[in-house]
């Protein structure tokens, strides 16, 4: 009787300890490798194997917390495999006020630097960071509700849960057990130049992985389970040692950021798990699905070993309902205030106004809308984002931490071309914030085919209909001349001068859907000096047509391109209606001074014009597979613009179709009309990442074409009797500092306007006068 009673007891022992059995996960950083621990994952549910504690650093602490939040594998796959999960990691956003506070039109900046003048007057150069802004919000909308039901303590999670992060000061590694679970998370994941660094209780804290990257002490530690799981995907292991520099620079941030993974940290009990990455990189968050089938294979490879070392199960069905109720339990995002800090009080009344609702309470979509309305605004060093939840009221509190900057930003770039159109650009704001927003700034083009040199201000008005008010100042020189050669001496150069000064002022209301509404009124001075015959001699002095007059413009604008030259998603869209009103200036040159009576007869002509246009130009990539895309361009133009005194002088005054990168660098007779239908398809091929080839063509037909009557004289050709055509064939790379283009152009003009051209940056220039 006494042996059985014996071994019913010993076996009872052994069902209470397998029973008790817990299993910890330990998921290590390594960036975009990261992504495999959800392969990880999906293993182990798969083979009903219990996640009992999960201790991240990095992406695994991303990954980790994710799981530890309630969020399935198959859900946390379907986030990754997501569009915008990469641009959470590249740092791009869609935002319906993404245009909301866009200070300037497109230039053709290329790098960007702030500075900052502190009470020394010392200039504070500050280098740029990854854009975290659709992070930030991102893992609020992620994690908020299971930081609110578990009351900020990790360990009343789905999950118990660590991550690691390091206070660089110090040189300590600090594990996170408690706080807003968004906050760990963003601060166990904020890689050193990379990312803005957080402050977390008090400390300014970076990436867990610069001294503790792969956490299987904490796991013993905090948790102290029957059995360890530890999965590492960072290149930096004891045994590992690149055998080329090159590699080894490639791998430079890994291995200054990482600490080493010590494979025999995870113990006796316990089971090491490296999956095989050697071909992906740390920085490519692209092939999620390739890294997640490599983490689920490494996995597999040991399941039997963990089945042997595991024996407790949970069933998919029992995995699932506890998950139910924890997910069950999560208030719904409702939101009853929005508190700032970090500005003074008219600073804050300003960004209150963005979020005003009449409403008693918000939801998500109104907080994200005036989210985005503020960190549109260049006037902010950083936005930082919070939410925290109030039980006794059932709804969160959305905290904007602030702070803004009397900062000058300065913008480089400009292109370097084959063709001498070649310029440098340079770009200067002032951004100050007070009740209200003030915006300052000037830019300036230098080339031998293009000079300007713009002045801006702008008031912005966050009020109920939010307004803002402009100004600019705009000087534009153009000489054709220096264009006209390509790698020859051309035969038929463009004997061409124009010069334009604008002083517009503007008044504004942004839409939705990165649009914007402008009234304009501004006054211009157009000088254009040219060649009545397009000859040229020593000696000979250019006609000269001058207009000075008044323009006023109502503009509708709407702009979601990702890229503002060489685009292939998105949509522009723009309109306008216009009124012109001026004085027309001739004075002929001597080019005809062989015509002796015709010299006698040359006076200074003036006359008074008038007219009113409409156009319309809509850009638009609408199909889309993997590796092609397809848009197109149509654009109009209804005018009143009458005949100018001679033929070159109507031309140069006529509104122009610029189809190519390049047109507006070329003189083009055959694409300029004061009415007109034009447009053409854009084919565009990914070759590769970033490398793309385009194929694109055009056709423009003008209402009535201009022809040259006689020596000067100008009338209209029969209506729709001609058409033109332009096209182009190129590869395209985008590069960190603007595309590199290497391109066949071809224009239907009488002067053969073909050829090959290739540039690196943005052929972008200030708009002229009349556009």
């Amino acid at each position: 009787m006494y042996p059985k009673k014996l071994f019913i007891f010993f076996f009872l022992l052994l069902v209470l300890q397998v029973k008790a059995q817990k299993v910890g996960l330990v998921l290590s950083g390594g960036g975009a490798k990261g992504l495999a621990h959800i392969g990880t994952l999906k293993a182990l549910e798969e083979n009903s194997i219990p996640i009992d504690y999960i201790t991240g650093t990095s992406m695994g602490g991303i990954v980790g917390a994710m799981y530890a939040a309630g969020y399935s594998p198959s859900q946390i796959e379907k986030i990754a495999l997501s569009s915008d999960f990469q641009d959470w990691v590249s740092g791009k956003y869609k935002s319906d006020y993404s245009f909301y506070f866009q200070k300037n039109s497109a230039n053709a900046s290329v790098l960007t630097a702030k500075l900052s003048i502190d009470t020394s007057l010392r200039l504070n150069f500050r280098s740029n960071l990854v854009n975290d802004i659709p992070l930030n919000f991102a893992l609020l909308e992620l994690f908020s509700q299971a930081s609110a039901i578990s009351k900020d303590n990790f360990d009343q999670l789905f999950v118990p849960y660590r991550c690691m992060v390091s206070d660089v000061l110090s040189q300590k590694s600090i594990t996170v057990s408690k706080g807003s679970l968004a906050e760990a998370v963003r601060a166990t994941m904020t890689v050193p130049l990379v990312y803005r660094p957080i402050k977390l209780d008090g400390k300014y804290v970076f990436d867990g992985g610069l001294y503790n990257n792969f956490p299987a002490d904490i796991m013993k530690n905090e948790f102290k389970p029957g059995f360890i799981i530890g999965a590492n995907v960072s290149s930096k292991t004891f045994n590992e040692y690149p055998k080329n520099d090159d590699r080894l620079m490639n791998r430079f941030l890994v291995y200054m950021f990482l600490s080493k993974s010590d494979s025999t940290l995870v113990g006796e009990n316990g089971v090491y798990i490296q999956p095989d990455l050697v071909d992906y990189s740390t920085t490519n968050f692209t092939p999620v699905e390739e890294l997640i089938k490599r983490g689920y294979e490494a996995t597999m490879a040991d399941m039997d070993k963990i089945k042997s070392s595991v024996a407790r199960r949970v069933t998919a069905q029992e995995l699932l309902a506890k998950r139910a109720k924890f997910n069950q339990r999560k208030p719904d995002l409702v939101f009853s205030n929005v508190t700032v800090s970090g500005v003074n009080s008219q600073q804050k009344k300003y960004i209150e106004r963005l979020f005003k609702s009449d409403q008693a309470t918000f939801n998500l979509a109104d907080i994200k809308r005036g989210y985005y309305k503020l960190v549109a605004d260049e006037t902010f060093e950083t936005v930082y984002p919070k939410i925290s939840y109030h039980p006794e009221t059932d709804s969160y509190n959305f905290e904007i931490v602030a702070r803004p900057k009397k900062s000058f930003k300065i913008d480089f770039g400009g292109n370097i071309s084959s063709r001498p159109i070649s310029n440098v650009y340079l770009g200067l704001q002032y951004n100050y914030l007070n009740r209200k927003a003030y915006t300052f700034g000037t830019n300036f083009y230098s080339g031998r085919f293009y000079e300007s040199v713009q002045l801006s201000g702008r008031v912005d008005y966050p009020s109920g209909l939010p307004l803002f008010l402009g100004a600019e100042l705009t000087y534009n020189h153009w000489n054709y001349y220096n264009t006209s050669q390509i790698f020859i001496e051309n035969p038929h150069p463009t004997y061409i001068e124009q010069a334009d000064r604008k002083i517009d002022l503007k008044l504004g209301m942004p839409l939705n859907r990165n649009a914007r509404i402008t009234l304009s009124a501004a006054f211009i001075n157009n000088s254009d000096r040219y060649s009545p015959t397009n000859t040229f001699t020593v000696g000979d002095i250019l006609d000269r047509t001058i207009f000075n007059g008044l323009k006023t413009s109502l503009l509708f604008e709407q702009n979601s391109l990702n890229r503002k030259q060489y685009a292939d998603r998105g949509h522009s869209l723009f309109f306008s209606v216009n009124f012109l009103t001026g004085k027309e200036n001739y004075t002929p040159g001597n080019v005809f001074g062989t015509y002796s009576s015709f010299v006698k007869n040359t006076v200074l002509k003036r006359t008074f014009r008038e007219w009113g246009s409409i156009k319309l130009s809509d850009e638009n990539y609408f199909f889309h597979t993997k590796n092609y895309t397809l848009g197109y361009l149509a654009e109009g133009v209804i005018s009143s613009q009458p005949l100018y005194f001679d033929y070159y002088a109507t031309l140069l005054a006529a509104t122009a179709f610029y189809p190519l990168q390049d047109s507006k660098s070329l003189f083009l007779k055959n694409f300029r009309a004061t009415s007109y239908l034009a447009g053409g398809l854009k084919n565009v091929f990914n070759i590769k990442r970033n490398f793309d080839f385009r194929l694109e063509g055009y056709l423009f037909l003008p209402y009535k074409e201009f022809e040259q009557n006689g020596v000067q004289g100008v009338q209209y050709a029969k209506a729709f009797s001609k058409w033109h055509y332009a096209g182009t064939a190129g590869l395209v790379y985008h590069t960190p500092v603007g595309p590199v283009s290497l391109s066949y152009n071809l224009y239907d003009d009488p002067v053969k306007r073909n050829g090959v051209l290739l540039h690196l940056g943005y052929l972008i220039y200030n708009k002229r006068s009349l556009e």
